[in-house]
């Protein structure tokens, strides 16, 4: 069972690494205006979900194991309201780094015994392992996202963030190669 919850928060956390890479990525390309910018009346700026995404990160994270994961000061209707005129890129990013602060800080200390226990959402029990993938789901979306809206944003100006177009074969020989050094 150890060896099991070992692999298993590794994995954890390295899909939660690959989407804060993927979306720290995509945000690095965006000006200050794209960043705040909203296609319409009806969706969200990146930053808007940035800010979703932290709130979530530092309600459901703080105290992961001991108190219910949607917290008493968590107020999510205002997430989704930004002023980009009374907020900087700076204090976005530093409130970004700070919910995904929290989400490593309870995730790496996890040990064997934690995955006997349940925790608490809106006062729903879920073991460990679903609390987990429902963050991991909740924020590939989220991830997916961003970089939808940043690669609308800088269209021709786009830096791919994975395998470019028309390349796949290419990566796919680079990748082949790769392992057989390996071995």
């Amino acid at each position: 069972m150890s060896e099991f919850v070992r692999n298993y928060i590794d994995d954890a956390l390295l899909e939660f690494r690959r989407y804060k890479k993927l979306s720290d990525n995509a945000i690095a390309q965006l000006s200050d205006e794209e960043l705040f910018r909203v296609p319409d009346e009806e969706s969200n700026s990146v930053a808007i979900i940035m800010k979703h995404m932290a709130g979530n990160m530092i309600s459901r994270w703080t105290d992961f194991l001991t108190s219910d994961g949607e917290k008493p000061d968590r107020h999510r209707d205002q997430e989704f309201i930004i002023d980009p005129a009374n907020t900087s890129r700076e204090e976005l990013l530093a409130y970004w780094e700070r919910g995904w602060k929290c989400v490593f800080d309870a995730v790496e200390p996890l040990t064997p015994e934690d995955f006997t226990k349940n925790v608490y959402i809106r006062g729903e029990a879920h073991t460990i392992i679903q609390a987990i993938q429902r963050q991991v789901g909740h924020y590939a979306n989220h991830a997916g996202q961003i970089v939808f809206l940043a690669k609308h944003w800088k269209s021709k100006d786009w830096k791919t963030l994975s395998v470019p177009r028309g390349k796949s074969e290419e990566f796919n020989a680079k990748m082949a190669l790769k392992e057989q050094k390996a071995s």
